[in-house]
């Protein structure tokens, strides 16, 4: 019985990548991708949304890479058959052009 009640509580994470901003309540707070990654391949079952920022500071990899590890993932390795919702909430314009195209082009694969 135990257990099952941290399974029901592990679903619907929400995930926010973002290195200056605070996240919504309720969501979890990664500032990474490294600590990203880690994250969602231990927790993909169970997030239902992320909001990824482009610019996480200097000499760090940016949301992008995610976007990037996430499609090789699934277009070269067929590890993961489904995405949460994703949206980018970066203000770096073409940054998030970029990412959203990202996300399109993961989606038509799925």
């Amino acid at each position: 019985m135990r257990l099952n009640r941290y399974i029901n509580e592990a679903k619907g994470i929400k995930v926010w990548l973002d290195d200056e901003r605070p996240a919504p309540k309720g969501w979890v707070h990664i500032d990474n991708v490294p600590e990203l990654i880690k994250f969602y391949e231990k927790n993909y079952r169970n997030i239902t949304q992320m909001s990824l920022d482009h610019d996480l500071g200097e000499n760090t990899p940016e949301g992008y890479k995610f976007l990037t590890w996430l499609e090789k993932k699934i277009l070269q390795d067929g590890v993961y058959t489904s995405i949460p919702e994703i949206r980018v909430h970066s203000a770096n314009p073409v940054g998030k052009k970029r990412m959203e195209q990202t996300i399109q082009s993961i989606k038509r694969h799925l």
